[in-house]
């Protein structure tokens, strides 16, 4: 019953920026990753950005230098720090997150219902 839940899209203008928040409540024994997709008008689903418990964050190539995946551990809560953003940003972005619930069980990803993000020149 984990549930994420998105905050802080909105529609901005060109080179601007946002910050888009996800908080994971319910039964969460550990977490072992975190992070963010989008997907734009008539386009499949794309990974963002993925921060890992032990290592270092990951980006799409569109989007290194610019966002800035950010993770807070003991609140299950994951920041996405948008900057410099473009027309093609514009997506709804999910997150998700891959959480084991109980000792005996194994890790499983979880996904939010999305927020809109609109760059607009």
């Amino acid at each position: 019953q984990v549930q994420l839940a998105e905050s802080g899209g909105g529609w901005v203008q060109v080179g601007g920026s946002l910050r888009l928040s996800c908080k994971a409540s319910g039964s969460i024994f550990k977490m072992y990753d975190m992070g963010w997709h989008r997907q734009a008008p008539g386009m499949k689903r794309e990974s963002v950005a993925l921060a890992f418990s032990d290592g270092v964050p990951s980006y799409q190539d569109s989007v290194q230098g610019r966002f800035t995946i950010s993770v807070d551990v003991p609140k299950n809560t994951v920041y996405l720090d948008m900057r410099d953003l473009k027309p093609e940003d514009t997506a709804i972005y999910y997150c998700a997150a891959t959480f084991q619930t109980a000792p005996a069980l194994a890790p499983d990803t979880y996904w939010g219902t999305g927020t809109q993000v609109t760059v607009s020149s």
